[in-house]
């Protein structure tokens, strides 16, 4: 997370990064963590404005928490020229080559080229619960419109807050689950894109989370594009 300093100077070139996406370089790995640490800062920021909110609307500042991050991640999308919305999708339920009925799928964003449904994605503050719906809904979605749209998912990070049992003393836990990562992936699909703002230790280096699993700037500077 960037200073006070660090962000004034970060926050100007990161919508100029945005705005020339398709030509940065993609060695460039100073690039990148501004892509990660302003994403990741401004969110966290507003999550710790949300923090100040008396006791009794904990529940409120979470679900505002999580709407401002789809809102402000859909922002970064489109600040590089992709047109994302969020917004239900009617899937056609075909029996006998006649469609019976829809049903609604309500997804974070959606990405569409004339028309047509090319990504459909989650976006959510951690993986903790949401992350066995991510995985079935890109099955059901394309089992019922035998397709094979894209499904990618949008972390800012997956720690929560653990005390350490000393005044003012606070550490970290993680709540992604592996097991069941690892699990769906092999048995049920395999999501095409998982991306965090703050990625885990172990998705970098244990086997099957490192080859599902990557940082957020890799979605802006080159899945994206392949998806679109």
């Amino acid at each position: 997370m960037y200073n006070n300093e660090s962000f004034k100077n970060t926050s100007k070139e990161f919508l100029e990064i945005l705005r020339n996406i398709k030509t940065v370089d993609k060695n460039d790995k100073s690039i990148r963590e501004i892509l990660n640490n302003t994403t990741y800062t401004i969110q966290q920021t507003i999550g710790a404005a949300l923090d100040g909110l008396p006791a009794g609307y904990s529940n409120t500042a979470r679900k505002l928490n999580g709407d401002l991050f789809e809102h402000f991640i859909r922002l970064i999308i489109r600040e590089t020229g992709v047109n994302c919305t969020s917004g239900t999708v009617q899937v056609p339920v075909i029996i006998n080559e006649n469609v019976e009925f829809y049903m609604n799928y309500q997804h974070d964003f959606i990405v569409k080229n004339d028309n047509v449904i090319k990504l459909i994605g989650s976006i959510k503050t951690s993986s903790k619960d949401r992350i066995d719906k991510i995985f079935i809904d890109k099955f059901l979605y394309n089992k019922l419109t035998e397709t094979v749209i894209p499904h990618v998912a949008i972390f800012l990070n997956d720690v929560q807050r653990k005390n350490i049992k000393q005044e003012n003393k606070y550490g970290v836990n993680s709540t992604f689950l592996p097991g069941h990562f690892k699990g769906y992936t092999i048995k049920l699909n395999p999501l095409d894109g998982v991306y965090y703002c703050d990625i885990r230790p172990n998705m970098q280096t244990e086997n099957i989370l490192k080859d599902y699993i990557k940082t957020f700037d890799n979605l802006l500077i080159e899945d994206i594009w392949k998806f679109t």
